[in-house]
């Protein structure tokens, strides 16, 4: 019966979701030209698939901002991700669609469209502009916190598979902000306050996480056999360190199943999530009855 009606709230969602005239407008995260794009002027190339759509040649950076009305804001918030190996971003399934469900439920939600290192021609890399990007769309977000009933101390990064794959990285590498930088933004934390991995791309072996990394929700199918094996190596690597961490395999769900209409058990993975982060105390239990 769960599964029931979180599917009929799911159709309910993609039909609004699928309206890209009613979303809301991109902000930039640098006004005057991300460093790295100096000169790349191609415009972004948008597909459809079954009303699905994909999004690259990324050259200006920008996060969508859903904010919950102020009388649901739980003050928690996050980036999301979307995945695509870095040779595009899945910006409807792991992206708009993922942010509508979660600010209805009262967590602000911002659509991270990040440079893509991996497509045709890219001159960019995973580890500087992607990560660059990641870091001051967190770093943006908390600049305008006030404004957008947010707490800084509870923004936090969700992945989908490449997008995850860099969301730990985000993770492993912050740094507390420039008091003195010029530029105000620059002087906020890149440090994710949790994050959420889904299907996520493997980190390289030498890879560490600090001590004080933040704690770790993941999520992946047992049929999606690469993620599935960095979930658990992940995990593992995550309890050694000592961060908290954890982790829901389900049987069936394959690759990329993001936000979609299935008779599945794994279309209930935004409610696990939600209820993590109320176990974690970044929502606050009076307002974890919405489902």
């Amino acid at each position: 019966m769960k599964i029931r009606n979180l599917t009929f709230s799911l159709l309910l969602l993609l039909s609004a979701a699928a309206r890209a005239e009613n979303r809301p407008p991109e902000i930039l995260l640098w006004p005057n030209g991300a460093p790295g794009s100096e000169g790349k002027t191609a415009p972004e190339v948008i597909t459809e698939t079954d009303g699905i759509h994909r999004v690259s040649s990324i050259h200006r950076p920008s996060i969508t901002a859903y904010v919950p009305p102020k009388e649901i804001a739980t003050g928690a918030a996050v980036i999301i991700l979307p995945g695509g190996g870095h040779r595009y971003l899945s910006i409807d399934t792991e992206g708009h669609w993922v942010a509508k469900w979660l600010s209805e439920r009262g967590v602000a939600s911002f659509v991270l469209k990040y440079r893509l290192a991996r497509e045709t021609g890219s001159t960019y890399t995973v580890e500087e502009h992607a990560l660059q990007d990641t870091q001051r769309a967190l770093r943006l977000v908390r600049s305008r916190a006030k404004g957008w009933n947010i707490d800084p101390e509870r923004s936090g990064l969700l992945g989908f598979s490449a997008g995850g794959q860099l969301a730990a990285h985000s993770a492993a590498r912050f740094d507390p902000g420039k008091p003195d930088a010029a530029d105000p933004i620059e002087r906020e934390s890149s440090r994710p306050a949790f994050q959420a991995l889904l299907y996520s791309g493997s980190l390289r072996e030498d890879a560490q996480f600090p001590k004080d990394a933040p704690p770790a929700f993941l999520c992946v199918a047992f049929d999606d056999r690469g993620p599935s094996r960095t979930a658990v190596d992940l995990f593992q690597r995550l309890r050694d360190t000592g961060i908290n961490a954890e982790l829901h395999i389900y049987a069936r769900g394959g690759h990329g199943f993001g936000l979609r209409d299935r008779d599945l058990p794994i279309t209930s993975w935004p409610v696990r999530l939600r209820e993590w982060l109320v176990d974690q105390g970044f929502i606050e239990e009076r307002a974890s009855g919405s489902r």
